[in-house]
C-alpha cells in the first residue's frame, strides 16, 4: 500500500507541475551559430505565443523579458493566438499593441501560424502591421545587412520558398512557422528558424518528445539541425496549444549569437 500511495503521490506531483508551474517558466536559451557573414548579430527568436483569454499578464512578461536581451533583431514564429475559432484567445489587438513595445535595433518581424490563419490571416496582419510589426508572406525584407525572408503557413496556406527569397543576396534568415519545408529551403540561407511542433510539450527522458504535428514525427521537435547541409533551429515556443501542459520542455525565447 505504501507503494501505491507513494506513486500516486509522484503521478499527482507531477500532473501539478506540467500544468501549475513549468508552463510559466520562461527561459533564455543562448546560441551560438558560427558564420562570419553574420558575426556580431544578435537575433532573439520566439515563437507558438498562444495567449490565452486571461493571460494579458504574461503577454506583458513576454515583452519584457525579450526586450531584456537588447537584440539586434526580433524574430517572431507565430501562433499569436489561442484555439481554433476567434475569441477563444486573448484579443489581438490587445497582443499586437503590447508587441508593438518590442524593441531592438532593426526592427520586428514576424510569419503567421496556423492559428493565426485560422481565427482570420488578414485581421491579425494589420493588427500586427499597424504596431510596427512587419508580417511577412512569401516575402522579405531587409533588416541591416541580412535579409529577413518568411514563407506562408504549409498547413493552412501555401509557402512558397523561391518567392520569398526573390530579391535575396546573402546573408539570409527564413522564418517558417513549421520546420517540414527545411528540405525545400536552397543551401544559400544563413539559418531557418521554425516553431509549431512546442518540442512536443511532453519530454520523456532518454526518449524525447512524445508527440509532435509533423510528417517528419518527432525527428525535429526541438533543437539545432543540420539537414543536408541546411541549418535550422526549431524552438520549443513559449505557450501551450490542445493541452495546457509542458514536461521537461520549458517554455524559452531564444538568443542567437552569430560568432
Amino acid at each position: 500500500m505504501k507503494v501505491l500511495f507513494f506513486l500516486i503521490f509522484v503521478i499527482l506531483l507531477i500532473t501539478l507541475w506540467s500544468i501549475a508551474v513549468e508552463p510559466n517558466i520562461l527561459t533564455v536559451r543562448h546560441l551560438t551559430v558560427k558564420d562570419e557573414s553574420l558575426k556580431g548579430l544578435k537575433v532573439l527568436f520566439a515563437s507558438d505565443l498562444h495567449y490565452k483569454r486571461h493571460e494579458k499578464s504574461r503577454l506583458k512578461r513576454d515583452v519584457e523579458r525579450i526586450n531584456a536581451e537588447n537584440a539586434d533583431i526580433i524574430l517572431l514564429g507565430g501562433d499569436f493566438v489561442n484555439g481554433h475559432k476567434k475569441g477563444q484567445g486573448l484579443n489581438i489587438e490587445i497582443i499586437a499593441e503590447e508587441l508593438g513595445k518590442l524593441k531592438s535595433k532593426y526592427g520586428t518581424y514576424t510569419v503567421l501560424g496556423n492559428h493565426d490563419v485560422w481565427q482570420g490571416a488578414a485581421e491579425i496582419t494589420d493588427a500586427l502591421a499597424k504596431h510596427g510589426i512587419t508580417v511577412l508572406k512569401n516575402s522579405n525584407k531587409k533588416a541591416g545587412q541580412v535579409y529577413i525572408a518568411g514563407v506562408e503557413d504549409l498547413q493552412t496556406q501555401t509557402p512558397d520558398v523561391e518567392k520569398a527569397l526573390k530579391g535575396t543576396k546573402p546573408p539570409v534568415i527564413l522564418l517558417t512557422h513549421t520546420p517540414d519545408i527545411i528540405e525545400e529551403v536552397p543551401l544559400s540561407v544563413n539559418l531557418t528558424l521554425a516553431g509549431h511542433l512546442h518540442g512536443g510539450q511532453i519530454r520523456l527522458p532518454v526518449i524525447g518528445a512524445v508527440v509532435a504535428p509533423s510528417k517528419y514525427g518527432t525527428k525535429y521537435a526541438y533543437g539545432f539541425f543540420v539537414v543536408k547541409g541546411r541549418r535550422l533551429f526549431v524552438s520549443n515556443g513559449i505557450g501551450t496549444s490542445i493541452l495546457p501542459v509542458r514536461l521537461l520542455c520549458r517554455p524559452e525565447i531564444v538568443l542567437i549569437e552569430f560568432v
